[in-house]
């Protein structure tokens, strides 16, 4: 093995530790409740409230997809899959915060959005020689999984976020109603007090 190869291969066991480490933090913030989160039923209450519904299986879903990729991204096993699901999972979170801008201290997705694009560029550039998907002889990091996961993980997050759009833009308009038609009761009362 030369320098070079040594060296990238360093590099990306230390963005695997980084990015998979947060992400399985992350993730068990939501399953177990560790690190000050919510476990499941917190987490589905707040999946709920920024519209992902039913709340307790978007909060599983998103806490496997954190913290079995995060997992599997530190260890470098299953590599293609670690970094889709993971990629997918922070791609849903950036759907809530989007509105927000990049920058995390208005509340936009700057964490989201690196962890995603850092856990996309992992599946595919897979996870360097120190890894147990190296030690395993890429059994479970070929090629083809590769697009297959990205395939596959990319489609279902596309579906789930678009769903969550809708019922969000849903909410937005019945309260707009809700707004209207109280402005108009609150205007029929004032307007007959005058007279």
């Amino acid at each position: 093995m030369t320098g070079d190869q040594q060296r990238r291969d360093l590099g990306l066991l230390l963005l695997r530790l980084a990015v998979g480490g947060t992400l399985a933090a992350h993730g068990s913030q939501k399953l177990f409740g560790w690190f000050g989160g919510g476990g499941v039923k917190g987490s589905a209450r707040f999946m709920e409230s920024v519209g992902f519904d039913p709340g307790e299986p978007s909060a599983v879903a998103a806490g496997l997809a954190e913290g079995g990729g995060g997992a599997l991204l530190a260890l470098g096993l299953a590599t293609p899959a670690a970094g889709s699901a993971a990629a997918g999972a922070m791609t849903g979170a950036s759907a809530v915060t989007w509105p927000n801008g990049f920058f995390a201290q208005k509340g936009g997705f700057e964490l989201s959005g690196v962890l995603g694009a850092a856990s996309l560029a992992l599946a595919v550039s897979g996870p360097g020689r120190y890894s147990l998907d190296h030690v395993f002889r890429n059994v479970l990091n070929r090629p083809w999984m590769v697009p297959t996961a990205l395939a596959v993980v990319g489609t279902g997050t596309a579906l789930v976020v678009h769903k969550r759009d809708q019922r969000v833009q849903r909410q937005k308009e019945q309260k707009e109603q809700k707004e209207q038609k109280a402005a108009k009761t609150a205007e029929s009362h004032t307007g007959s007090h005058a007279d």
